[in-house]
């Protein structure tokens, strides 16, 4: 069974090399996310390429998601959920605070272009791939996620955490946990998946 790794808005694949190192599972795809060649990317056409990327996969996917990640992850399983085995959520918005969008992309907009070089996209394809996410809700589809979920998030984590909480209470999953330092653990992985603990530095 193929474990998938989803990468956070202004991270690539490579974050999580540490993670996989200390996998004790050999089949884990990292897809990079922002690897299209096309002048505008968008929330719909990545999801479009994960959904072409596992389409002829023949069991059920293991999930974990990060932020960004974890917002295509609740996706992918409502749209196939006969594909998807588990899911671990890190950082998960159910549905997208716009305010919050907007405020993010006034500060890049200040931010110089430079910042942008290590996130796999340019400044001008962070502020569009951030806007083309303000409509998203899958408040009235949680339900229809019948695979066991775990729910992290930092204690810490003020932007994320009030949504984690919800998100326990509308999916019912089978773990929620708060991390106590969000910035020192990357996250764990219990029960459908193998127990570990991955340090970022």
């Amino acid at each position: 069974m193929k474990t998938v790794l989803l990468h956070g808005l202004g991270q690539t694949a490579q974050d999580w090399k540490k993670v996989v190192q200390q996998l004790s599972i050999s089949d884990v795809d990292c897809p990079e996310l922002f690897s299209s060649t096309e002048d505008e990317i968008s929330y719909s056409q990545i999801l479009g390429d994960l959904e072409q990327r596992y389409s002829e996969e023949k069991e059920p996917l293991r999930i974990c998601g990060l932020s960004l990640g974890a917002l295509l992850a609740i996706d992918f399983a409502i749209r196939h959920e006969e594909k998807v085995d588990s899911l671990v959520l890190i950082g998960a918005q159910y549905k997208v605070p716009s305010l919050l969008i907007d405020f993010q992309n006034l500060i890049f907009r200040c931010m110089p272009n430079k910042v942008f070089e290590s996130m796999g996209l340019s400044k001008s394809s962070t502020i569009k791939l951030a806007h083309s996410m303000r409509s998203l809700d899958f408040t009235s589809q949680l339900n229809n996620i019948r695979c066991p979920v775990t729910i992290l998030c930092g204690k810490k984590d003020t932007a994320n955490l009030k949504a984690s909480k919800r998100l326990k209470e509308l999916s019912r999953p089978r773990q929620h946990r708060h991390l106590k330092r969000k910035n020192s653990i990357l996250f764990l992985v219990f029960l459908d998946f193998p127990h570990f603990f991955i340090h970022s530095g």
